[in-house]
């Protein structure tokens, strides 16, 4: 029961933190500590992007903006992700602007599910996945991956749809996949479609680090199931434009048009001078991404390697710029326990696994998107700590 003199939402009163976000409070007062926990690119915005930021400044560009998004904008948007990923949507009406995924995945479950539907979410997922779904009325079917390598399969989906308690309204699938950086081939993926097809329940696919493949082309869940799919994307993980708060959802126009009545609900719009900047991302900065995905390739390498040197059992990351791993078997099985003891210890700090599915209480997620000189020092910090018990001070 709430604490308060008035009632409170009965569903916000009982809502807990975010995980993440609570490790990150239960560390935060620990001096000198290498953030390797949050999705956060260490790459400055391309300059070819601030310059034009710094010209809407100047040019007084800041008044509302087209709700659903600027017109050129979105022109932009759907030339870039139809040349990217081979994707046929058919013009500007097909996509909507939000403030970032973060909202975009609020503005879907409010559009789609009643009180009461199902959605599946593999795991482990993004955790505030469930606290979006909680607010808008939805239950978590969770799909468990951790012993098939995870992935989805047609088999696992199956499983689950037939053993749901409840009405199974939709599937959220998240790859290349924040924790585990595992993604999936165009045959694994056809496979997974024709059996979401038979199904018709909504496929929410959320490809926000797609750019950040490491070999062999992305395919879109969009491209296989346009009629029954919504796509999110956006631009702070490929562009490192986290602070610019850039989303896109597509979709069918008319699916578009209802999801637009709840951002406009929501956030109205997306900042002018922030759309003008992500317009200069998929135009003048498009090869933005190239060389990041160059950089995390080689911190990916570098750091799954001394992982395995120092007894871990790393999930080998086919995209995003996350590691997840198991912690080293002389440790135990309690990863938080283990992540408190890195952050005090050795000042460097990780994840939990817990913090995105029960099924891996033994894991951890390392990012490895802030910079080569952070990677470098903290895991010259943990090998110190792990090998020769040598506190960092």
């Amino acid at each position: 029961m709430s604490n308060f003199i008035l009632p409170l939402n009965t569903t916000v009163d009982n809502l807990k933190r975010d995980p993440i976000l609570d490790f990150q409070a239960n560390i935060r007062d620990i001096d000198d500590l290498i953030q390797l926990t949050f999705g956060e690119p260490g790459f400055a915005v391309d300059d070819r992007i601030k310059a034009v930021a710094k010209v809407s400044i100047d040019h007084d560009r800041s008044h509302y903006a087209n709700s659903q998004g600027e017109v050129n904008l979105r022109r932009a948007a759907v030339s870039y992700f139809n040349r990217h990923f081979n994707l046929k949507f058919k013009g500007i009406e097909d996509v909507l602007v939000t403030q970032g995924v973060s909202e975009g995945i609020n503005v879907v479950f409010m559009t789609i599910l009643e009180h009461g539907d199902g959605v599946i979410i593999p795991e482990p997922s993004y955790s505030p996945y469930t606290t979006s779904l909680t607010l808008a009325g939805g239950i978590k079917i969770p799909l468990d991956t951790s012993k098939n390598d995870f992935k989805i399969t047609p088999e696992s989906i199956e499983k689950t749809i037939s053993e749901a308690s409840i009405p199974v309204k939709a599937i959220l699938i998240n790859y290349p996949a924040n924790p585990t950086g595992v993604t999936y081939s165009n045959d694994e993926l056809q496979a997974i479609a024709d059996t979401l097809k038979k199904h018709k329940i909504w496929v929410i696919s959320d490809e926000i680090y797609a750019a950040l493949t490491y070999s062999g082309q992305h395919t879109s869940l969009y491209k296989l199931l346009p009629k029954q799919s919504i796509l999110l994307t956006g631009l702070s993980k490929s562009h490192a434009m986290t602070g610019y708060r850039i989303g896109f959802i597509f979709a069918d126009s008319k699916l578009i048009a209802k999801m637009l009545t709840v951002h406009e609900a929501l956030a109205f719009a997306v900042s002018t001078l922030c759309q003008d900047a992500a317009f200069a991302a998929l135009t003048v900065g498009e090869d933005v991404p190239e060389y990041a995905l160059k950089a995390y390739r080689k911190r990916r390498d570098f750091l799954v390697k001394t992982l395995i040197e120092l007894g871990f059992q790393p999930v080998n990351p086919q995209g995003a710029f996350y590691v997840f791993t198991k912690i080293p078997q002389k440790f135990g099985n309690d990863g938080y326990a283990f992540a408190v003891d890195l952050a005090k210890n050795a000042k460097v700090a990780v994840l939990p696994g817990e913090a995105f599915s029960k099924t891996t209480p033994n894991y951890i997620r390392i990012s490895y998107a802030s910079s080569d000189n952070d990677l470098k020092e903290a895991l010259k910090r943990m090998k110190n700590y792990l090998q020769n018990g040598v506190k960092y001070e």
